[in-house]
């Protein structure tokens, strides 16, 4: 949707393991993010980021849709939704077309060869490409560019990042987007969306790896020169860490999470061996007693194993290369970041510089704490993602207020979408639709060729038109499970 200043408002929808968030903002005057609505909601059909219950899965996401609706005031129709989980992988390719009029600049149809060749590549049984992430062109095998456009040359080649998912996974989180009664905006990697929200352009310049430690996964995206270089998903995360706390004391999940959250660390060696926690006992028996030196050292050994996954994903990365440094080193994020001491340990493991996470750079002032803690990040990536692909839409009709009229609206408050729909039916009798691209007049008298306008682009958004039209229509495919 649009509002009336022109600000597309959007909402991501992050379906983990633990939570499911839905998250409504918008970009203020100042291009910062303004959240007009959060709604939170327990996950309890989502294992390791992929669904095993469609029933409790739909729940959860009505609930945290219904929350976020009352906070904003704005009736959810469309999401950008994330995808992790153990199913997701990456590859490296490099391909390349020849062109066959080389007098002629590169243009968006070059790119498009390119892209559908890449596509195009066989996958394995039930697999399906998610992400084609550009890293770097080459023309005529001249010096590497980012920015082809505009240039001569007669063969034109590309190094790609694959990113790669099982299509019934993610069929599986349309069917419970769809069935809760919405429709899909867009999809993104979740380790994508947190880096959109957690990294800053000079990290991602000088080399960075994001490590987004969740509830049932850990999520890997690295950069380096503004390009995403490698991606990874670590089957394993903070639930793993509250199962390990729930064998090791003999107690309840529910204590063990709150046990991990309020005295765990991730470097017991402060801790004293007279350290003691008193929880209550199950239906009046005697309160039982847990030494925080063990419970930090069962965390200890989880949270190191890890990391060490962590690290070994970066060396295959091949961080140690002088030419893949990483000279912004770690920052972490996810809800397992807020784990006490775990920057020291990231930085013990990897020899790396290490932050934690937050969103505060890209978000407006005056937002709530909560919502730029870690844990939120993922979500908020993904509302700035939805927001990207709305400014497509409608890019090049800034000033065409006829445009926002008269476009289906994707969110709207239930007031100014009963007018909008109201409006339309009086046009339909009154007078032919001008949609502010094609003129529906033309269809209305025959005309078979009915003129398009074409919006003005800039090389750069030109680019990020053709790789959001695949994107696009994985997502018609999504839309048309029944």
């Amino acid at each position: 949707m649009s509002t009336k200043n022109n600000n597309p408002i959007a909402v991501g929808l992050d379906i983990g393991t633990t939570k499911i968030v839905a998250m409504v903002g918008r970009k203020n005057d100042h291009g910062k993010l303004e959240i007009l609505g959060v709604g939170r909601a327990k996950s309890l059909g989502v294992q390791r980021g992929i669904v095993n219950n469609i029933t409790q899965t739909v729940n959860a996401i009505k609930e945290a849709v219904a929350q976020a609706e009352a906070d904003s005031g704005i009736k959810i129709k469309e999401v950008t939704v994330g995808v992790a989980g153990q199913h997701i992988r990456s590859l490296q390719h490099s391909d390349y077309i020849t062109r066959p009029n080389f007098e002629e600049v590169i243009d968006e149809n070059d790119l498009k060869r390119l892209i559908n060749q890449v596509y195009n590549l066989v996958m394995l049984p039930g697999e399906e490409i998610i992400h084609v992430l550009p890293q770097e062109f080459r023309i005529d095998s001249d010096s590497e560019t980012h920015e082809p456009l505009g240039m001569y040359g007669n063969r034109l080649e590309a190094n790609f990042h694959v990113v790669v998912g099982q299509i019934a996974s993610i069929k599986n989180i349309a069917r419970c987007v769809k069935s809760a009664g919405l429709s899909l905006a867009g999809i993104t990697l979740e380790p994508i969306a947190s880096s959109n929200a957690s990294l800053s352009d000079e990290e991602k310049e000088a080399g960075v790896a994001l490590v987004d430690i969740g509830g049932g996964t850990t999520d890997i995206a690295v950069f380096k020169d503004n390009v995403i270089r490698h991606t990874a998903v670590i089957p394993f995360g903070g639930n793993v860490i509250t199962d390990d706390v729930k064998t090791g004391c003999s107690i309840i999940e529910k204590q063990a999470e709150l046990l991990k959250v309020k005295f765990g660390s991730a470097w017991p060696g402060e801790n004293k061996e007279t350290d003691i926690v008193a929880i209550p006992g199950l239906r009046g028996r005697e309160p039982k007693e847990i030494s925080v030196k063990k419970l930090s050292q069962i965390i200890h050994a989880r949270i190191h194993e890890i990391l060490e996954q962590v690290y070994m994903e970066l060396r295959h990365y091949g961080c140690e290369d002088n030419k893949k440094k990483l000279i912004a080193g770690i920052v972490l994020t996810g809800g397992g970041s807020k784990l006490k001491h775990i920057r020291q340990l990231t930085e013990y493991i990897t020899g790396f510089d290490v932050r934690i996470g937050f969103s505060n750079e890209h978000l407006a002032g005056g937002q709530s704490e909560l919502i730029s803690s870690p844990e939120y990040a993922t979500a908020v990536g993904l509302v700035m993602s939805g927001i990207e692909q709305l400014e497509l839409r409608y890019q090049g009709h800034e000033e065409d207020e006829e445009f926002f009229e008269d476009t289906p609206s994707n969110i709207s408050s239930a007031i100014e979408q009963e007018e909008i729909e109201k409006e339309k039916e009086k046009e339909v009798f009154d007078s032919p639709i001008e949609t502010g691209i094609v003129k529906a007049a033309n269809l209305n008298t025959g005309d078979k060729n009915p003129k398009q306008e074409t919006p003005s682009k800039s090389p750069m958004k030109s680019k990020s038109n053709v790789w959001s039209e695949w994107a696009n229509k994985f997502i018609k495919m999504i839309n048309e499970i029944d």
